[in-house]
């Protein structure tokens, strides 16, 4: 789990310019200053609250073994109104946790981040479900999530439930949904709202095959609405085809920043040159 004992964070996402400085609109949504990601991690598994607290009360000096690791080291990274970014790397390179401090899952444990306006993240959806509630009862919940009011949120129910075909099945608790039901449910709500960030990781998953195409071209509308959209990506293709900017990461650090074509190129050169050492 990610830890906070580095350094001062600052973490700002408001959807008004604070008070006496610039207004919003005219700042970039996207600002991270130095931020760093730290994880801990605890090799004794069985090591749990109850026994935390007893060792807190009984003074007891011995702590479970512990390590910790760097998920992002020292991140500089300014998004202006306008730009498609797409963030490439190795596995482990640290983009879908770059990914997840953007959606404000991830709090920074050191540095400044400042996201503005309302965000999409198109990562794990339906990560915030509560299968005991109805279809309809998750829309309102997951639309609070996001910022929207009820009312907000039941404006926009019709138009969620016409475009997953799941009308029928409105009223029927989640955990009765397959698992299309309930990838469709999910994508239609994060993609309902008109974002200003939009994030999107290629692990997405949009059901069966027969949404697909329907999935397609609402991502690309929400694309277009959207000021700022970061797309993480192995396909390479859709990548100079989307976004205009690249940026590598490698080792939880940014190593290119630069147009989307050039930063592919060197990539996918330093790709070959490993790979033939």
């Amino acid at each position: 789990m990610p830890h906070s004992r580095v350094k001062k964070i600052s973490w700002f996402f408001g959807s008004n310019g604070p008070s006496g400085r610039a207004p919003i609109d005219s700042l970039p949504p996207i600002e991270l200053r130095d931020v760093s990601l730290r994880f801990r991690s605890y090799h004794d598994k069985q090591y749990t609250l109850k026994r935390a607290a007893l060792d807190l009360i009984l003074r007891r000096a011995e702590q479970p073994a512990r390590s910790e690791f760097a998920a992002l080291s020292n991140v500089d990274l300014r998004i202006g109104a306008g730009e498609r970014v797409g963030i490439i790397g190795g596995n482990g390179a640290g983009k879908s946790t770059l990914l997840r401090v953007l959606a404000r899952i991830y709090p920074p444990t050191a540095g400044v981040a400042r996201i503005r306006g309302v965000v999409a993240p198109l990562i794990e959806m339906g990560a915030g479900f509560n299968h005991e509630l109805s279809g309809k009862e998750n829309i309102l919940l997951n639309g609070a999530m996001l910022g929207f009011s009820r009312k907000q949120m039941l404006e926009k129910v019709p138009g969620v439930l016409d475009f997953t075909g799941l009308n029928e099945f409105a009223d029927l608790p989640l955990k009765y949904y397959s698992s299309g039901m309930y990838m469709r449910l999910a994508f239609a709500i994060a993609t309902e709202v008109e974002p200003d960030v939009l994030l999107i990781d290629e692990s997405l998953g949009v059901g069966d095959a027969a949404f697909v195409d329907k999935a397609k071209a609402r991502i690309r509308d929400v694309m277009n609405k959207a000021k700022v959209v970061v797309v993480v990506s192995h396909d390479m293709a859709a990548l100079r085809e989307l976004c205009d900017r690249g940026v590598q990461l490698e080792r939880g650090r940014i190593v290119r920043d630069g147009p989307i074509d050039e930063t592919i190129d060197a990539y996918m050169e330093q790709v070959h040159q490993s790979q033939v050492a």
